[in-house]
């Protein structure tokens, strides 16, 4: 084996500050050259620039990189964060507390935790096992995969903190409501009887004493899993912007989602549920939708929808839970995004 990936393998832990700051100062400096090297590449073809292929390449060329690097930093340094919040401290934290508060706190873990739709069975066993109340379960599922850090970075990168604020506050708002309410039906009755039959559990935990270069390793081990999982969902998604970008007249677009059609909103979540993809691979779609005049409003309660109610993670949840909470579940949530997209496009 060559001594060089040795040497590039053993860094992060020999000297942990140097990797770390010209792994930034590396990062900037991609960064920085996005939008040359994207004109460039356009320009180096046969094609015009101002042709609608030319727009369309050159949203591709710059979004592509761009959307990449951004993940990459953030899934890195959540992946750093993240090992402070293992399965076992999560349930721990929520295990015993009683709704409102709790269901605050649920929502506020799910941001810094990195579970999507794939882990809601194990996880919910889990929450099930250490005691934490159904309510509180719920807001953290919906929280985990719809406020995220990998939606909260790219909003950010792409439309600024306002925009990701937003996102923030109003995610938390839905995923917080939509457990307290599910908390207060008393639905327990209508979990599956052999998830209500397991045995409870201590949700005590161990602390782990980490170094810097452990947390970095964890950091890189994130990128590996979930940047290696999404870039394929990435790509579609940006080839659909682009698409959009490029074609699709503007007129079209804000008279489908826009705010005069008063049903843009219910047709943008019932376009989203179906879809099959997260929040990397669905917010180069939404940049695009805003761009051609849809309605904030609108591309909001889209972007919920897709993230949050997914089809995938119905089946998924249907392994523990009986149709009566999976259909009270789905009710709440959309309830919610619903009120998000309607409310905004009002007031904006």
């Amino acid at each position: 084996m060559s001594v060089l990936p040795q040497t590039l393998n053993q860094w992060p832990r020999r000297q942990p500050v140097g990797f770390l700051l010209l792994a930034a100062v590396a990062w900037w400096g991609l960064y920085q050259s996005l939008v040359p090297a994207s004109e460039a590449l356009v320009a180096a073809l046969p094609v015009a620039r101002d042709s609608h292929l030319g727009s369309a390449l050159q949203f591709f060329f710059y979004d592509t990189p761009k959307v990449l690097l951004l993940l990459t930093g953030v899934v890195f340094v959540m992946g750093m964060v993240n090992s402070y919040f293992t399965p076992e401290r999560t349930r721990a934290l929520l295990a015993g507390r009683s709704q409102g508060l709790a269901n605050v706190l649920a929502a506020l873990l799910g941001i810094v935790t990195p579970f999507c739709s794939c882990s809601a069975v194990p996880l919910f066993i889990g929450f099930v096992q250490a005691g934490v109340p159904l309510g509180v379960t719920f807001s953290f599922l919906i929280a985990a995969p719809m406020v995220n850090e990998v939606a909260l970075a790219l909003l950010f990168g792409l439309f600024g903190w306002k925009i990701a604020a937003l996102y923030l506050g109003l995610g938390l708002t839905v995923a917080i409501v939509a457990g307290w309410v599910i908390g207060r039906l008393k639905m327990e009755a209508h979990l599956e009887d052999w998830v209500r039959d397991i045995p409870k559990v201590s949700a005590a935990y161990e602390a782990q004493r980490l170094t810097l270069a452990d947390r970095i390793q964890a950091g890189l081990a994130s990128v590996r899993e979930i940047v290696g999982k999404v870039w394929p969902y990435i790509l579609a998604g940006i080839a659909i912007g682009a698409g959009i970008h490029g074609w699709v007249p503007q007129d079209f677009m804000a008279a489908i989602m826009g705010k005069d059609a008063w049903w843009s909103v219910p047709l943008a979540v019932v376009i989203g549920v179906p879809m099959y993809t997260n929040a990397a691979g669905v917010i180069p779609i939404v940049q695009a939708l805003l761009a051609k005049g849809a309605a904030l409003g609108t591309v909001l309660a889209f972007m919920m929808s897709v993230i949050a109610l997914s089809l995938p993670e119905m089946v998924i949840l249907r392994k523990v839970l009986k149709m009566r909470l999976i259909a009270t579940f789905v009710a709440v949530v959309a309830s919610g995004i619903l009120a998000v997209g309607f409310v905004f496009n009002a007031v904006l």
